[in-house]
C-alpha cells in the first residue's frame, strides 16, 4: 500500500533514516490519507531523542521537550516530530505522570486512542497497523486501541473525540468502546472546558452534529457538558400552539444549517430560553414562552462564556438568538425598523440570522408565511446596504467637533446626545444626511 508524502516530511523523515534513526508519518494524516482525504497536517514520530531532534535540523522550536515534541520548520512551515514514547499512570484522568522514551514504534502506537489513529507510514517501510486499524477503517468503526476503559481513565476527553470522529467520519462506535463510555462518563468532570468545547465545536460543525448530540445524551455527557440543553430532552409541552419535543427540534435546526460555528452554536441554543418562560394562558387552555429570545439570548451568554468562548462569539451567537424569532407574520417590517435590527446585529451577520430564521421555520409545519417574511426582511435589508445608507454615527455627515465649532459647545454627553438624535432622523430619511440639513436639525430641536 503506497501514500503520498509531501516533500517536506518526506526530508524530514529521510534526514532521520541518514543519521541512523527511524522515523514515520503517524495519527491522522494516515488515518486521512487511507480515507482519501487530504491532511490538515502532518505529525511525525521518531526513535531519535528530542536533543537529537534538534541537532538535525536548522530550525526547530521545543514545543514540548518534556514530552518528545519538536516543532521543525521546514521553509517556514511547521511539523510536529515527537519521539517514540510510552506514558506513566494518568494524573486526573488527563495527562500522564510520566512519558518515557523508547526505540519500538509498537510501544509508541499502543499508547494511541484509536485504532484508527495507531497506524504509521513511511516509504522504506511502508504502513505499519499493530492494531487492525486499516480494518476498522474499512468497516467504518471507532474503536479503542487496547482495553477502553483504560484509556478512557487515562484521559477522559477522548471519550468525546470517539463520538467526534463517529460524526465526522460518519463511523459507529464499537460496542465495547461504547459501553466504556458510557461507564466512565462522569469523568469528563475532570477535563477542562476549554478541551471540552474544541470538541463540542468538532462535533457541530460535522457531517453529522444531530447525530453527535444524540450520542452525547445517550452516553449522559450530554448532562455534564451541557446541562441546559440536556434539559429539553423530552421537554414537550402538550398544548394547541406548541407539541414539538424541543430537543428533537433544536435537533432539526441544527440539520438545516450550512457548517458554520457561529450558526450552529445559534441553531443549539437558540430555543434554551423556552425552559424558563413557559407560561399558561386562560386558565391552561393556552400555553406560551414569552420572552423566550431574551432570555435564550442572556442563557447562551453564561453557557458560552462558562466554555471560555471568544467574547466576539458570544456576542454574535447571542444577538442571532435575540431576534431569531419570525412574528407577526400580517405585517411586514418597515424600512426604519429593518435598519435598526442591522444596527442590533451587525451587517456582517445579518445573512446568519435569515438562515438561522430559515433553519428555525423549516422545521415547523407551514413554514411558508414565514418564510415569506425572511424573504422581504431580508430583500429589504439587502438594499440598504446596497446603497450604503448611513447606520451608525460615524456614517453621519457630521462630526461632535463640527458641533462643538458651529454652537460653541462644550465636549460631554450632550455631544453624543446631539448624534443619537441626528441619526435616528436619518435612519427614517437618508435624505437628510448633510451637514447643512442635520446642523439645521440639531439648531431647532436641541434650542441652539
Amino acid at each position: 500500500m503506497k501514500i503520498n508524502i509531501p516533500k517536506e516530511v518526506e526530508f524530514i523523515i529521510n534526514n532521520f533514516y541518514k543519521n541512523g534513526y527511524e522515523a514515520y508519518m503517524v495519527g491522522g494524516c494516515v488515518r486521512d490519507s487511507l480515507l482519501g482525504v487530504n491532511p490538515k497536517d502532518y505529525d511525525i514520530t521518531t526513535s531519535a531523542k528530542p536533543e537529537e531532534t534538534i541537532s538535525l535540523f536548522k530550525k526547530t522550536i521545543p514545543t514540548g521537550l518534556k514530552h518528545g515534541t519538536i516543532t521543525v520548520l521546514i521553509n517556514n512551515n511547521p511539523y510536529e516530530v515527537t519521539t517514540f514514547r510510552t506514558e506513566g499512570s494518568y494524573l486526573d484522568n488527563r495527562r500522564p505522570s510520566s512519558v518515557d522514551f523508547v526505540t519500538d514504534i509498537k510501544e509508541d502506537l499502543s499508547r494511541r486512542d484509536f485504532t484508527i489513529n495507531a497506524l504509521a507510514y513511511n516509504s522504506t517501510n511502508g504502513l505499519i497497523d499493530y492494531f487492525n486499524g486499516t480494518n476498522d477503517l474499512k468497516n467504518k468503526i471507532i474503536r479503542c486501541v487496547g482495553n477502553p476503559d483504560k484509556r478512557f481513565k487515562e484521559d477522559a476527553l477522548r471519550m468525546l473525540r470517539a463520538i467526534r470522529f463517529s460524526c465526522q467520519l460518519s463511523f459507529d462506535i464499537e460496542d465495547n468502546t461504547y459501553t466504556a463510555i458510557k461507564n466512565n462518563y462522569k469523568l469528563i468532570e475532570n477535563i477542562s472546558f476549554e478541551r471540552i468545547r474544541d470538541e463540542i465545536c468538532k462535533i457541530l460543525i460535522s457531517p453529522n452534529p444531530s447525530k453527535g448530540l444524540e450520542l452525547l445524551k445517550d452516553t449522559n455527557l450530554l448532562e455534564l457538558i451541557l446541562p441546559d440543553i440536556n434539559s429539553l430532552v423530552d421537554f414537550s409541552p402538550k398544548c394547541t400552539n406548541h407539541n414539538r419535543n424541543v430537543f428533537e427540534h433544536t435537533l432539526n435546526v441544527i440539520n438545516n444549517t450550512e457548517s458554520n460555528l457561529i450558526l450552529r452554536l445559534s441553531a443549539l441554543l437558540h430555543d434554551v430560553g423556552k425552559l424558563k418562560t413557559l407560561t399558561s394562558f386562560n386558565n391552561g387552555s393556552f400555553y406560551g414562552f414569552p420572552g423566550h429570545s431574551i432570555e435564550g439570548s442572556l442563557m447562551s451568554k453564561k453557557i458560552l462564556l462558562k466554555l471560555r468562548f471568544d467574547n466576539n462569539t458570544i456576542k454574535i451567537v447571542s444577538k442571532l438568538i435575540e431576534h431569531h424569532l419570525v412574528l407577526n407574520v400580517n405585517t411586514m417590517p418597515t424600512k426604519y425598523e429593518v435598519k435598526k435590527l442591522l444596527i442590533d446585529v451587525g451587517k456582517n451577520n445579518i445573512n446568519l440570522l435569515f438562515k438561522l430564521q430559515r433553519a428555525d421555520i423549516n422545521s415547523l409545519d407551514n413554514p411558508k408565511v414565514f418564510l415569506e417574511k425572511v424573504a422581504y426582511t431580508e430583500k429589504l435589508a439587502s438594499e440598504i446596504i446596497e446603497n450604503n445608507e448611513p447606520l451608525l454615527i460615524k456614517d453621519l455627515d457630521i462630526t461632535g467637533e463640527n458641533l462643538i465649532y458651529e454652537f460653541n459647545l462644550k465636549p460631554g454627553k450632550i455631544i453624543g446626545d446631539i448624534l443619537s438624535f441626528l441619526l435616528n432622523k436619518v435612519l427614517e430619511n437618508p435624505e437628510l444626511n448633510s451637514k447643512e440639513e442635520l446642523l439645521k436639525l440639531a439648531k431647532t430641536n436641541f434650542n441652539l
